[in-house]
């Protein structure tokens, strides 16, 4: 509400080239979408239409990245996580829209769950919001399947305590349908490690297929 208020006592400028009146405007959502590059998702070495590796040996088959987290898409995320900029999800799923291929119907969209202090620090749950609105757009079903056991943040650490903190993070909290495929939602994928946990607990509560999507990479190193 505040941030609507907001948007007409001072409209929103597009955070690539400043156009009044939004957050990114179509022609910087095409210069985006269109420089989308192959690589893993996990390493980031270049791979082939999943954008996963086989040395890599992820949890899930299939990946989709909007792009590396850097220029208009860094500002973007930046405002959405850290600048309470809730309108700024909008132009976040348009862009994973674009990069997602054709769903099938019974796909399980599930966003990462994200830690409660950070929900409070923003007033919204950013994953959540992502998630609902991406499987609204596409027609699917959107489901809280996994929560988090722990509530350590990952922003400043290392990979080594990354990878520590995310073995122990998740747990699938209620029954999974095994004929359908789940597809996890987050928005900055660093070390791989949230993804890979996540993943890895649907499969292990019985997910036959797990897709992901993030909308950028940012190596930690």
């Amino acid at each position: 509400m505040i941030d609507h208020l907001l948007s007409v006592v001072a409209p929103h400028l597009c955070c690539g080239c400043g156009e009044i009146g939004t957050l990114l405007c179509d022609n910087c959502k095409y210069d985006i979408v269109n420089d989308v590059v192959k690589v893993c998702v996990q390493c980031g070495t270049p791979s082939g239409e999943n954008n996963v590796c086989s040395s890599c040996e992820t949890p899930y088959v299939r990946a989709w990245c909007v792009g590396e987290r850097s220029g208009v898409l860094q500002r973007l995320i930046g405002d959405f996580k850290f600048q309470n900029m809730y309108a700024a999800h909008v132009p976040l799923v348009d862009l994973l829209d674009q990069v997602i291929d054709q769903l099938p119907k019974d796909t399980i969209i599930v966003p990462v769950p994200t830690v409660p202090s950070h929900v409070r620090e923003r007033g919204y749950d950013h994953t959540l919001l992502l998630g609902k609105r991406l499987a609204k757009r596409r027609g699917v079903r959107m489901q809280h399947v996994i929560s988090r056991t722990t509530v350590t943040k990952q922003r400043d650490a290392s990979r080594s305590q990354r990878i520590a903190q995310a073995k122990v993070a998740f747990k699938v909290k209620t029954p999974i349908d095994e004929a359908a495929p789940y597809l996890l939602i987050d928005d900055v994928v660093t070390t791989g490690a949230t993804i890979k946990y996540a993943s890895l607990a649907l499969r292990e509560a019985g997910a036959k297929e797990v897709w992901v999507a993030v909308i950028a990479r940012q190596p930690i190193d």
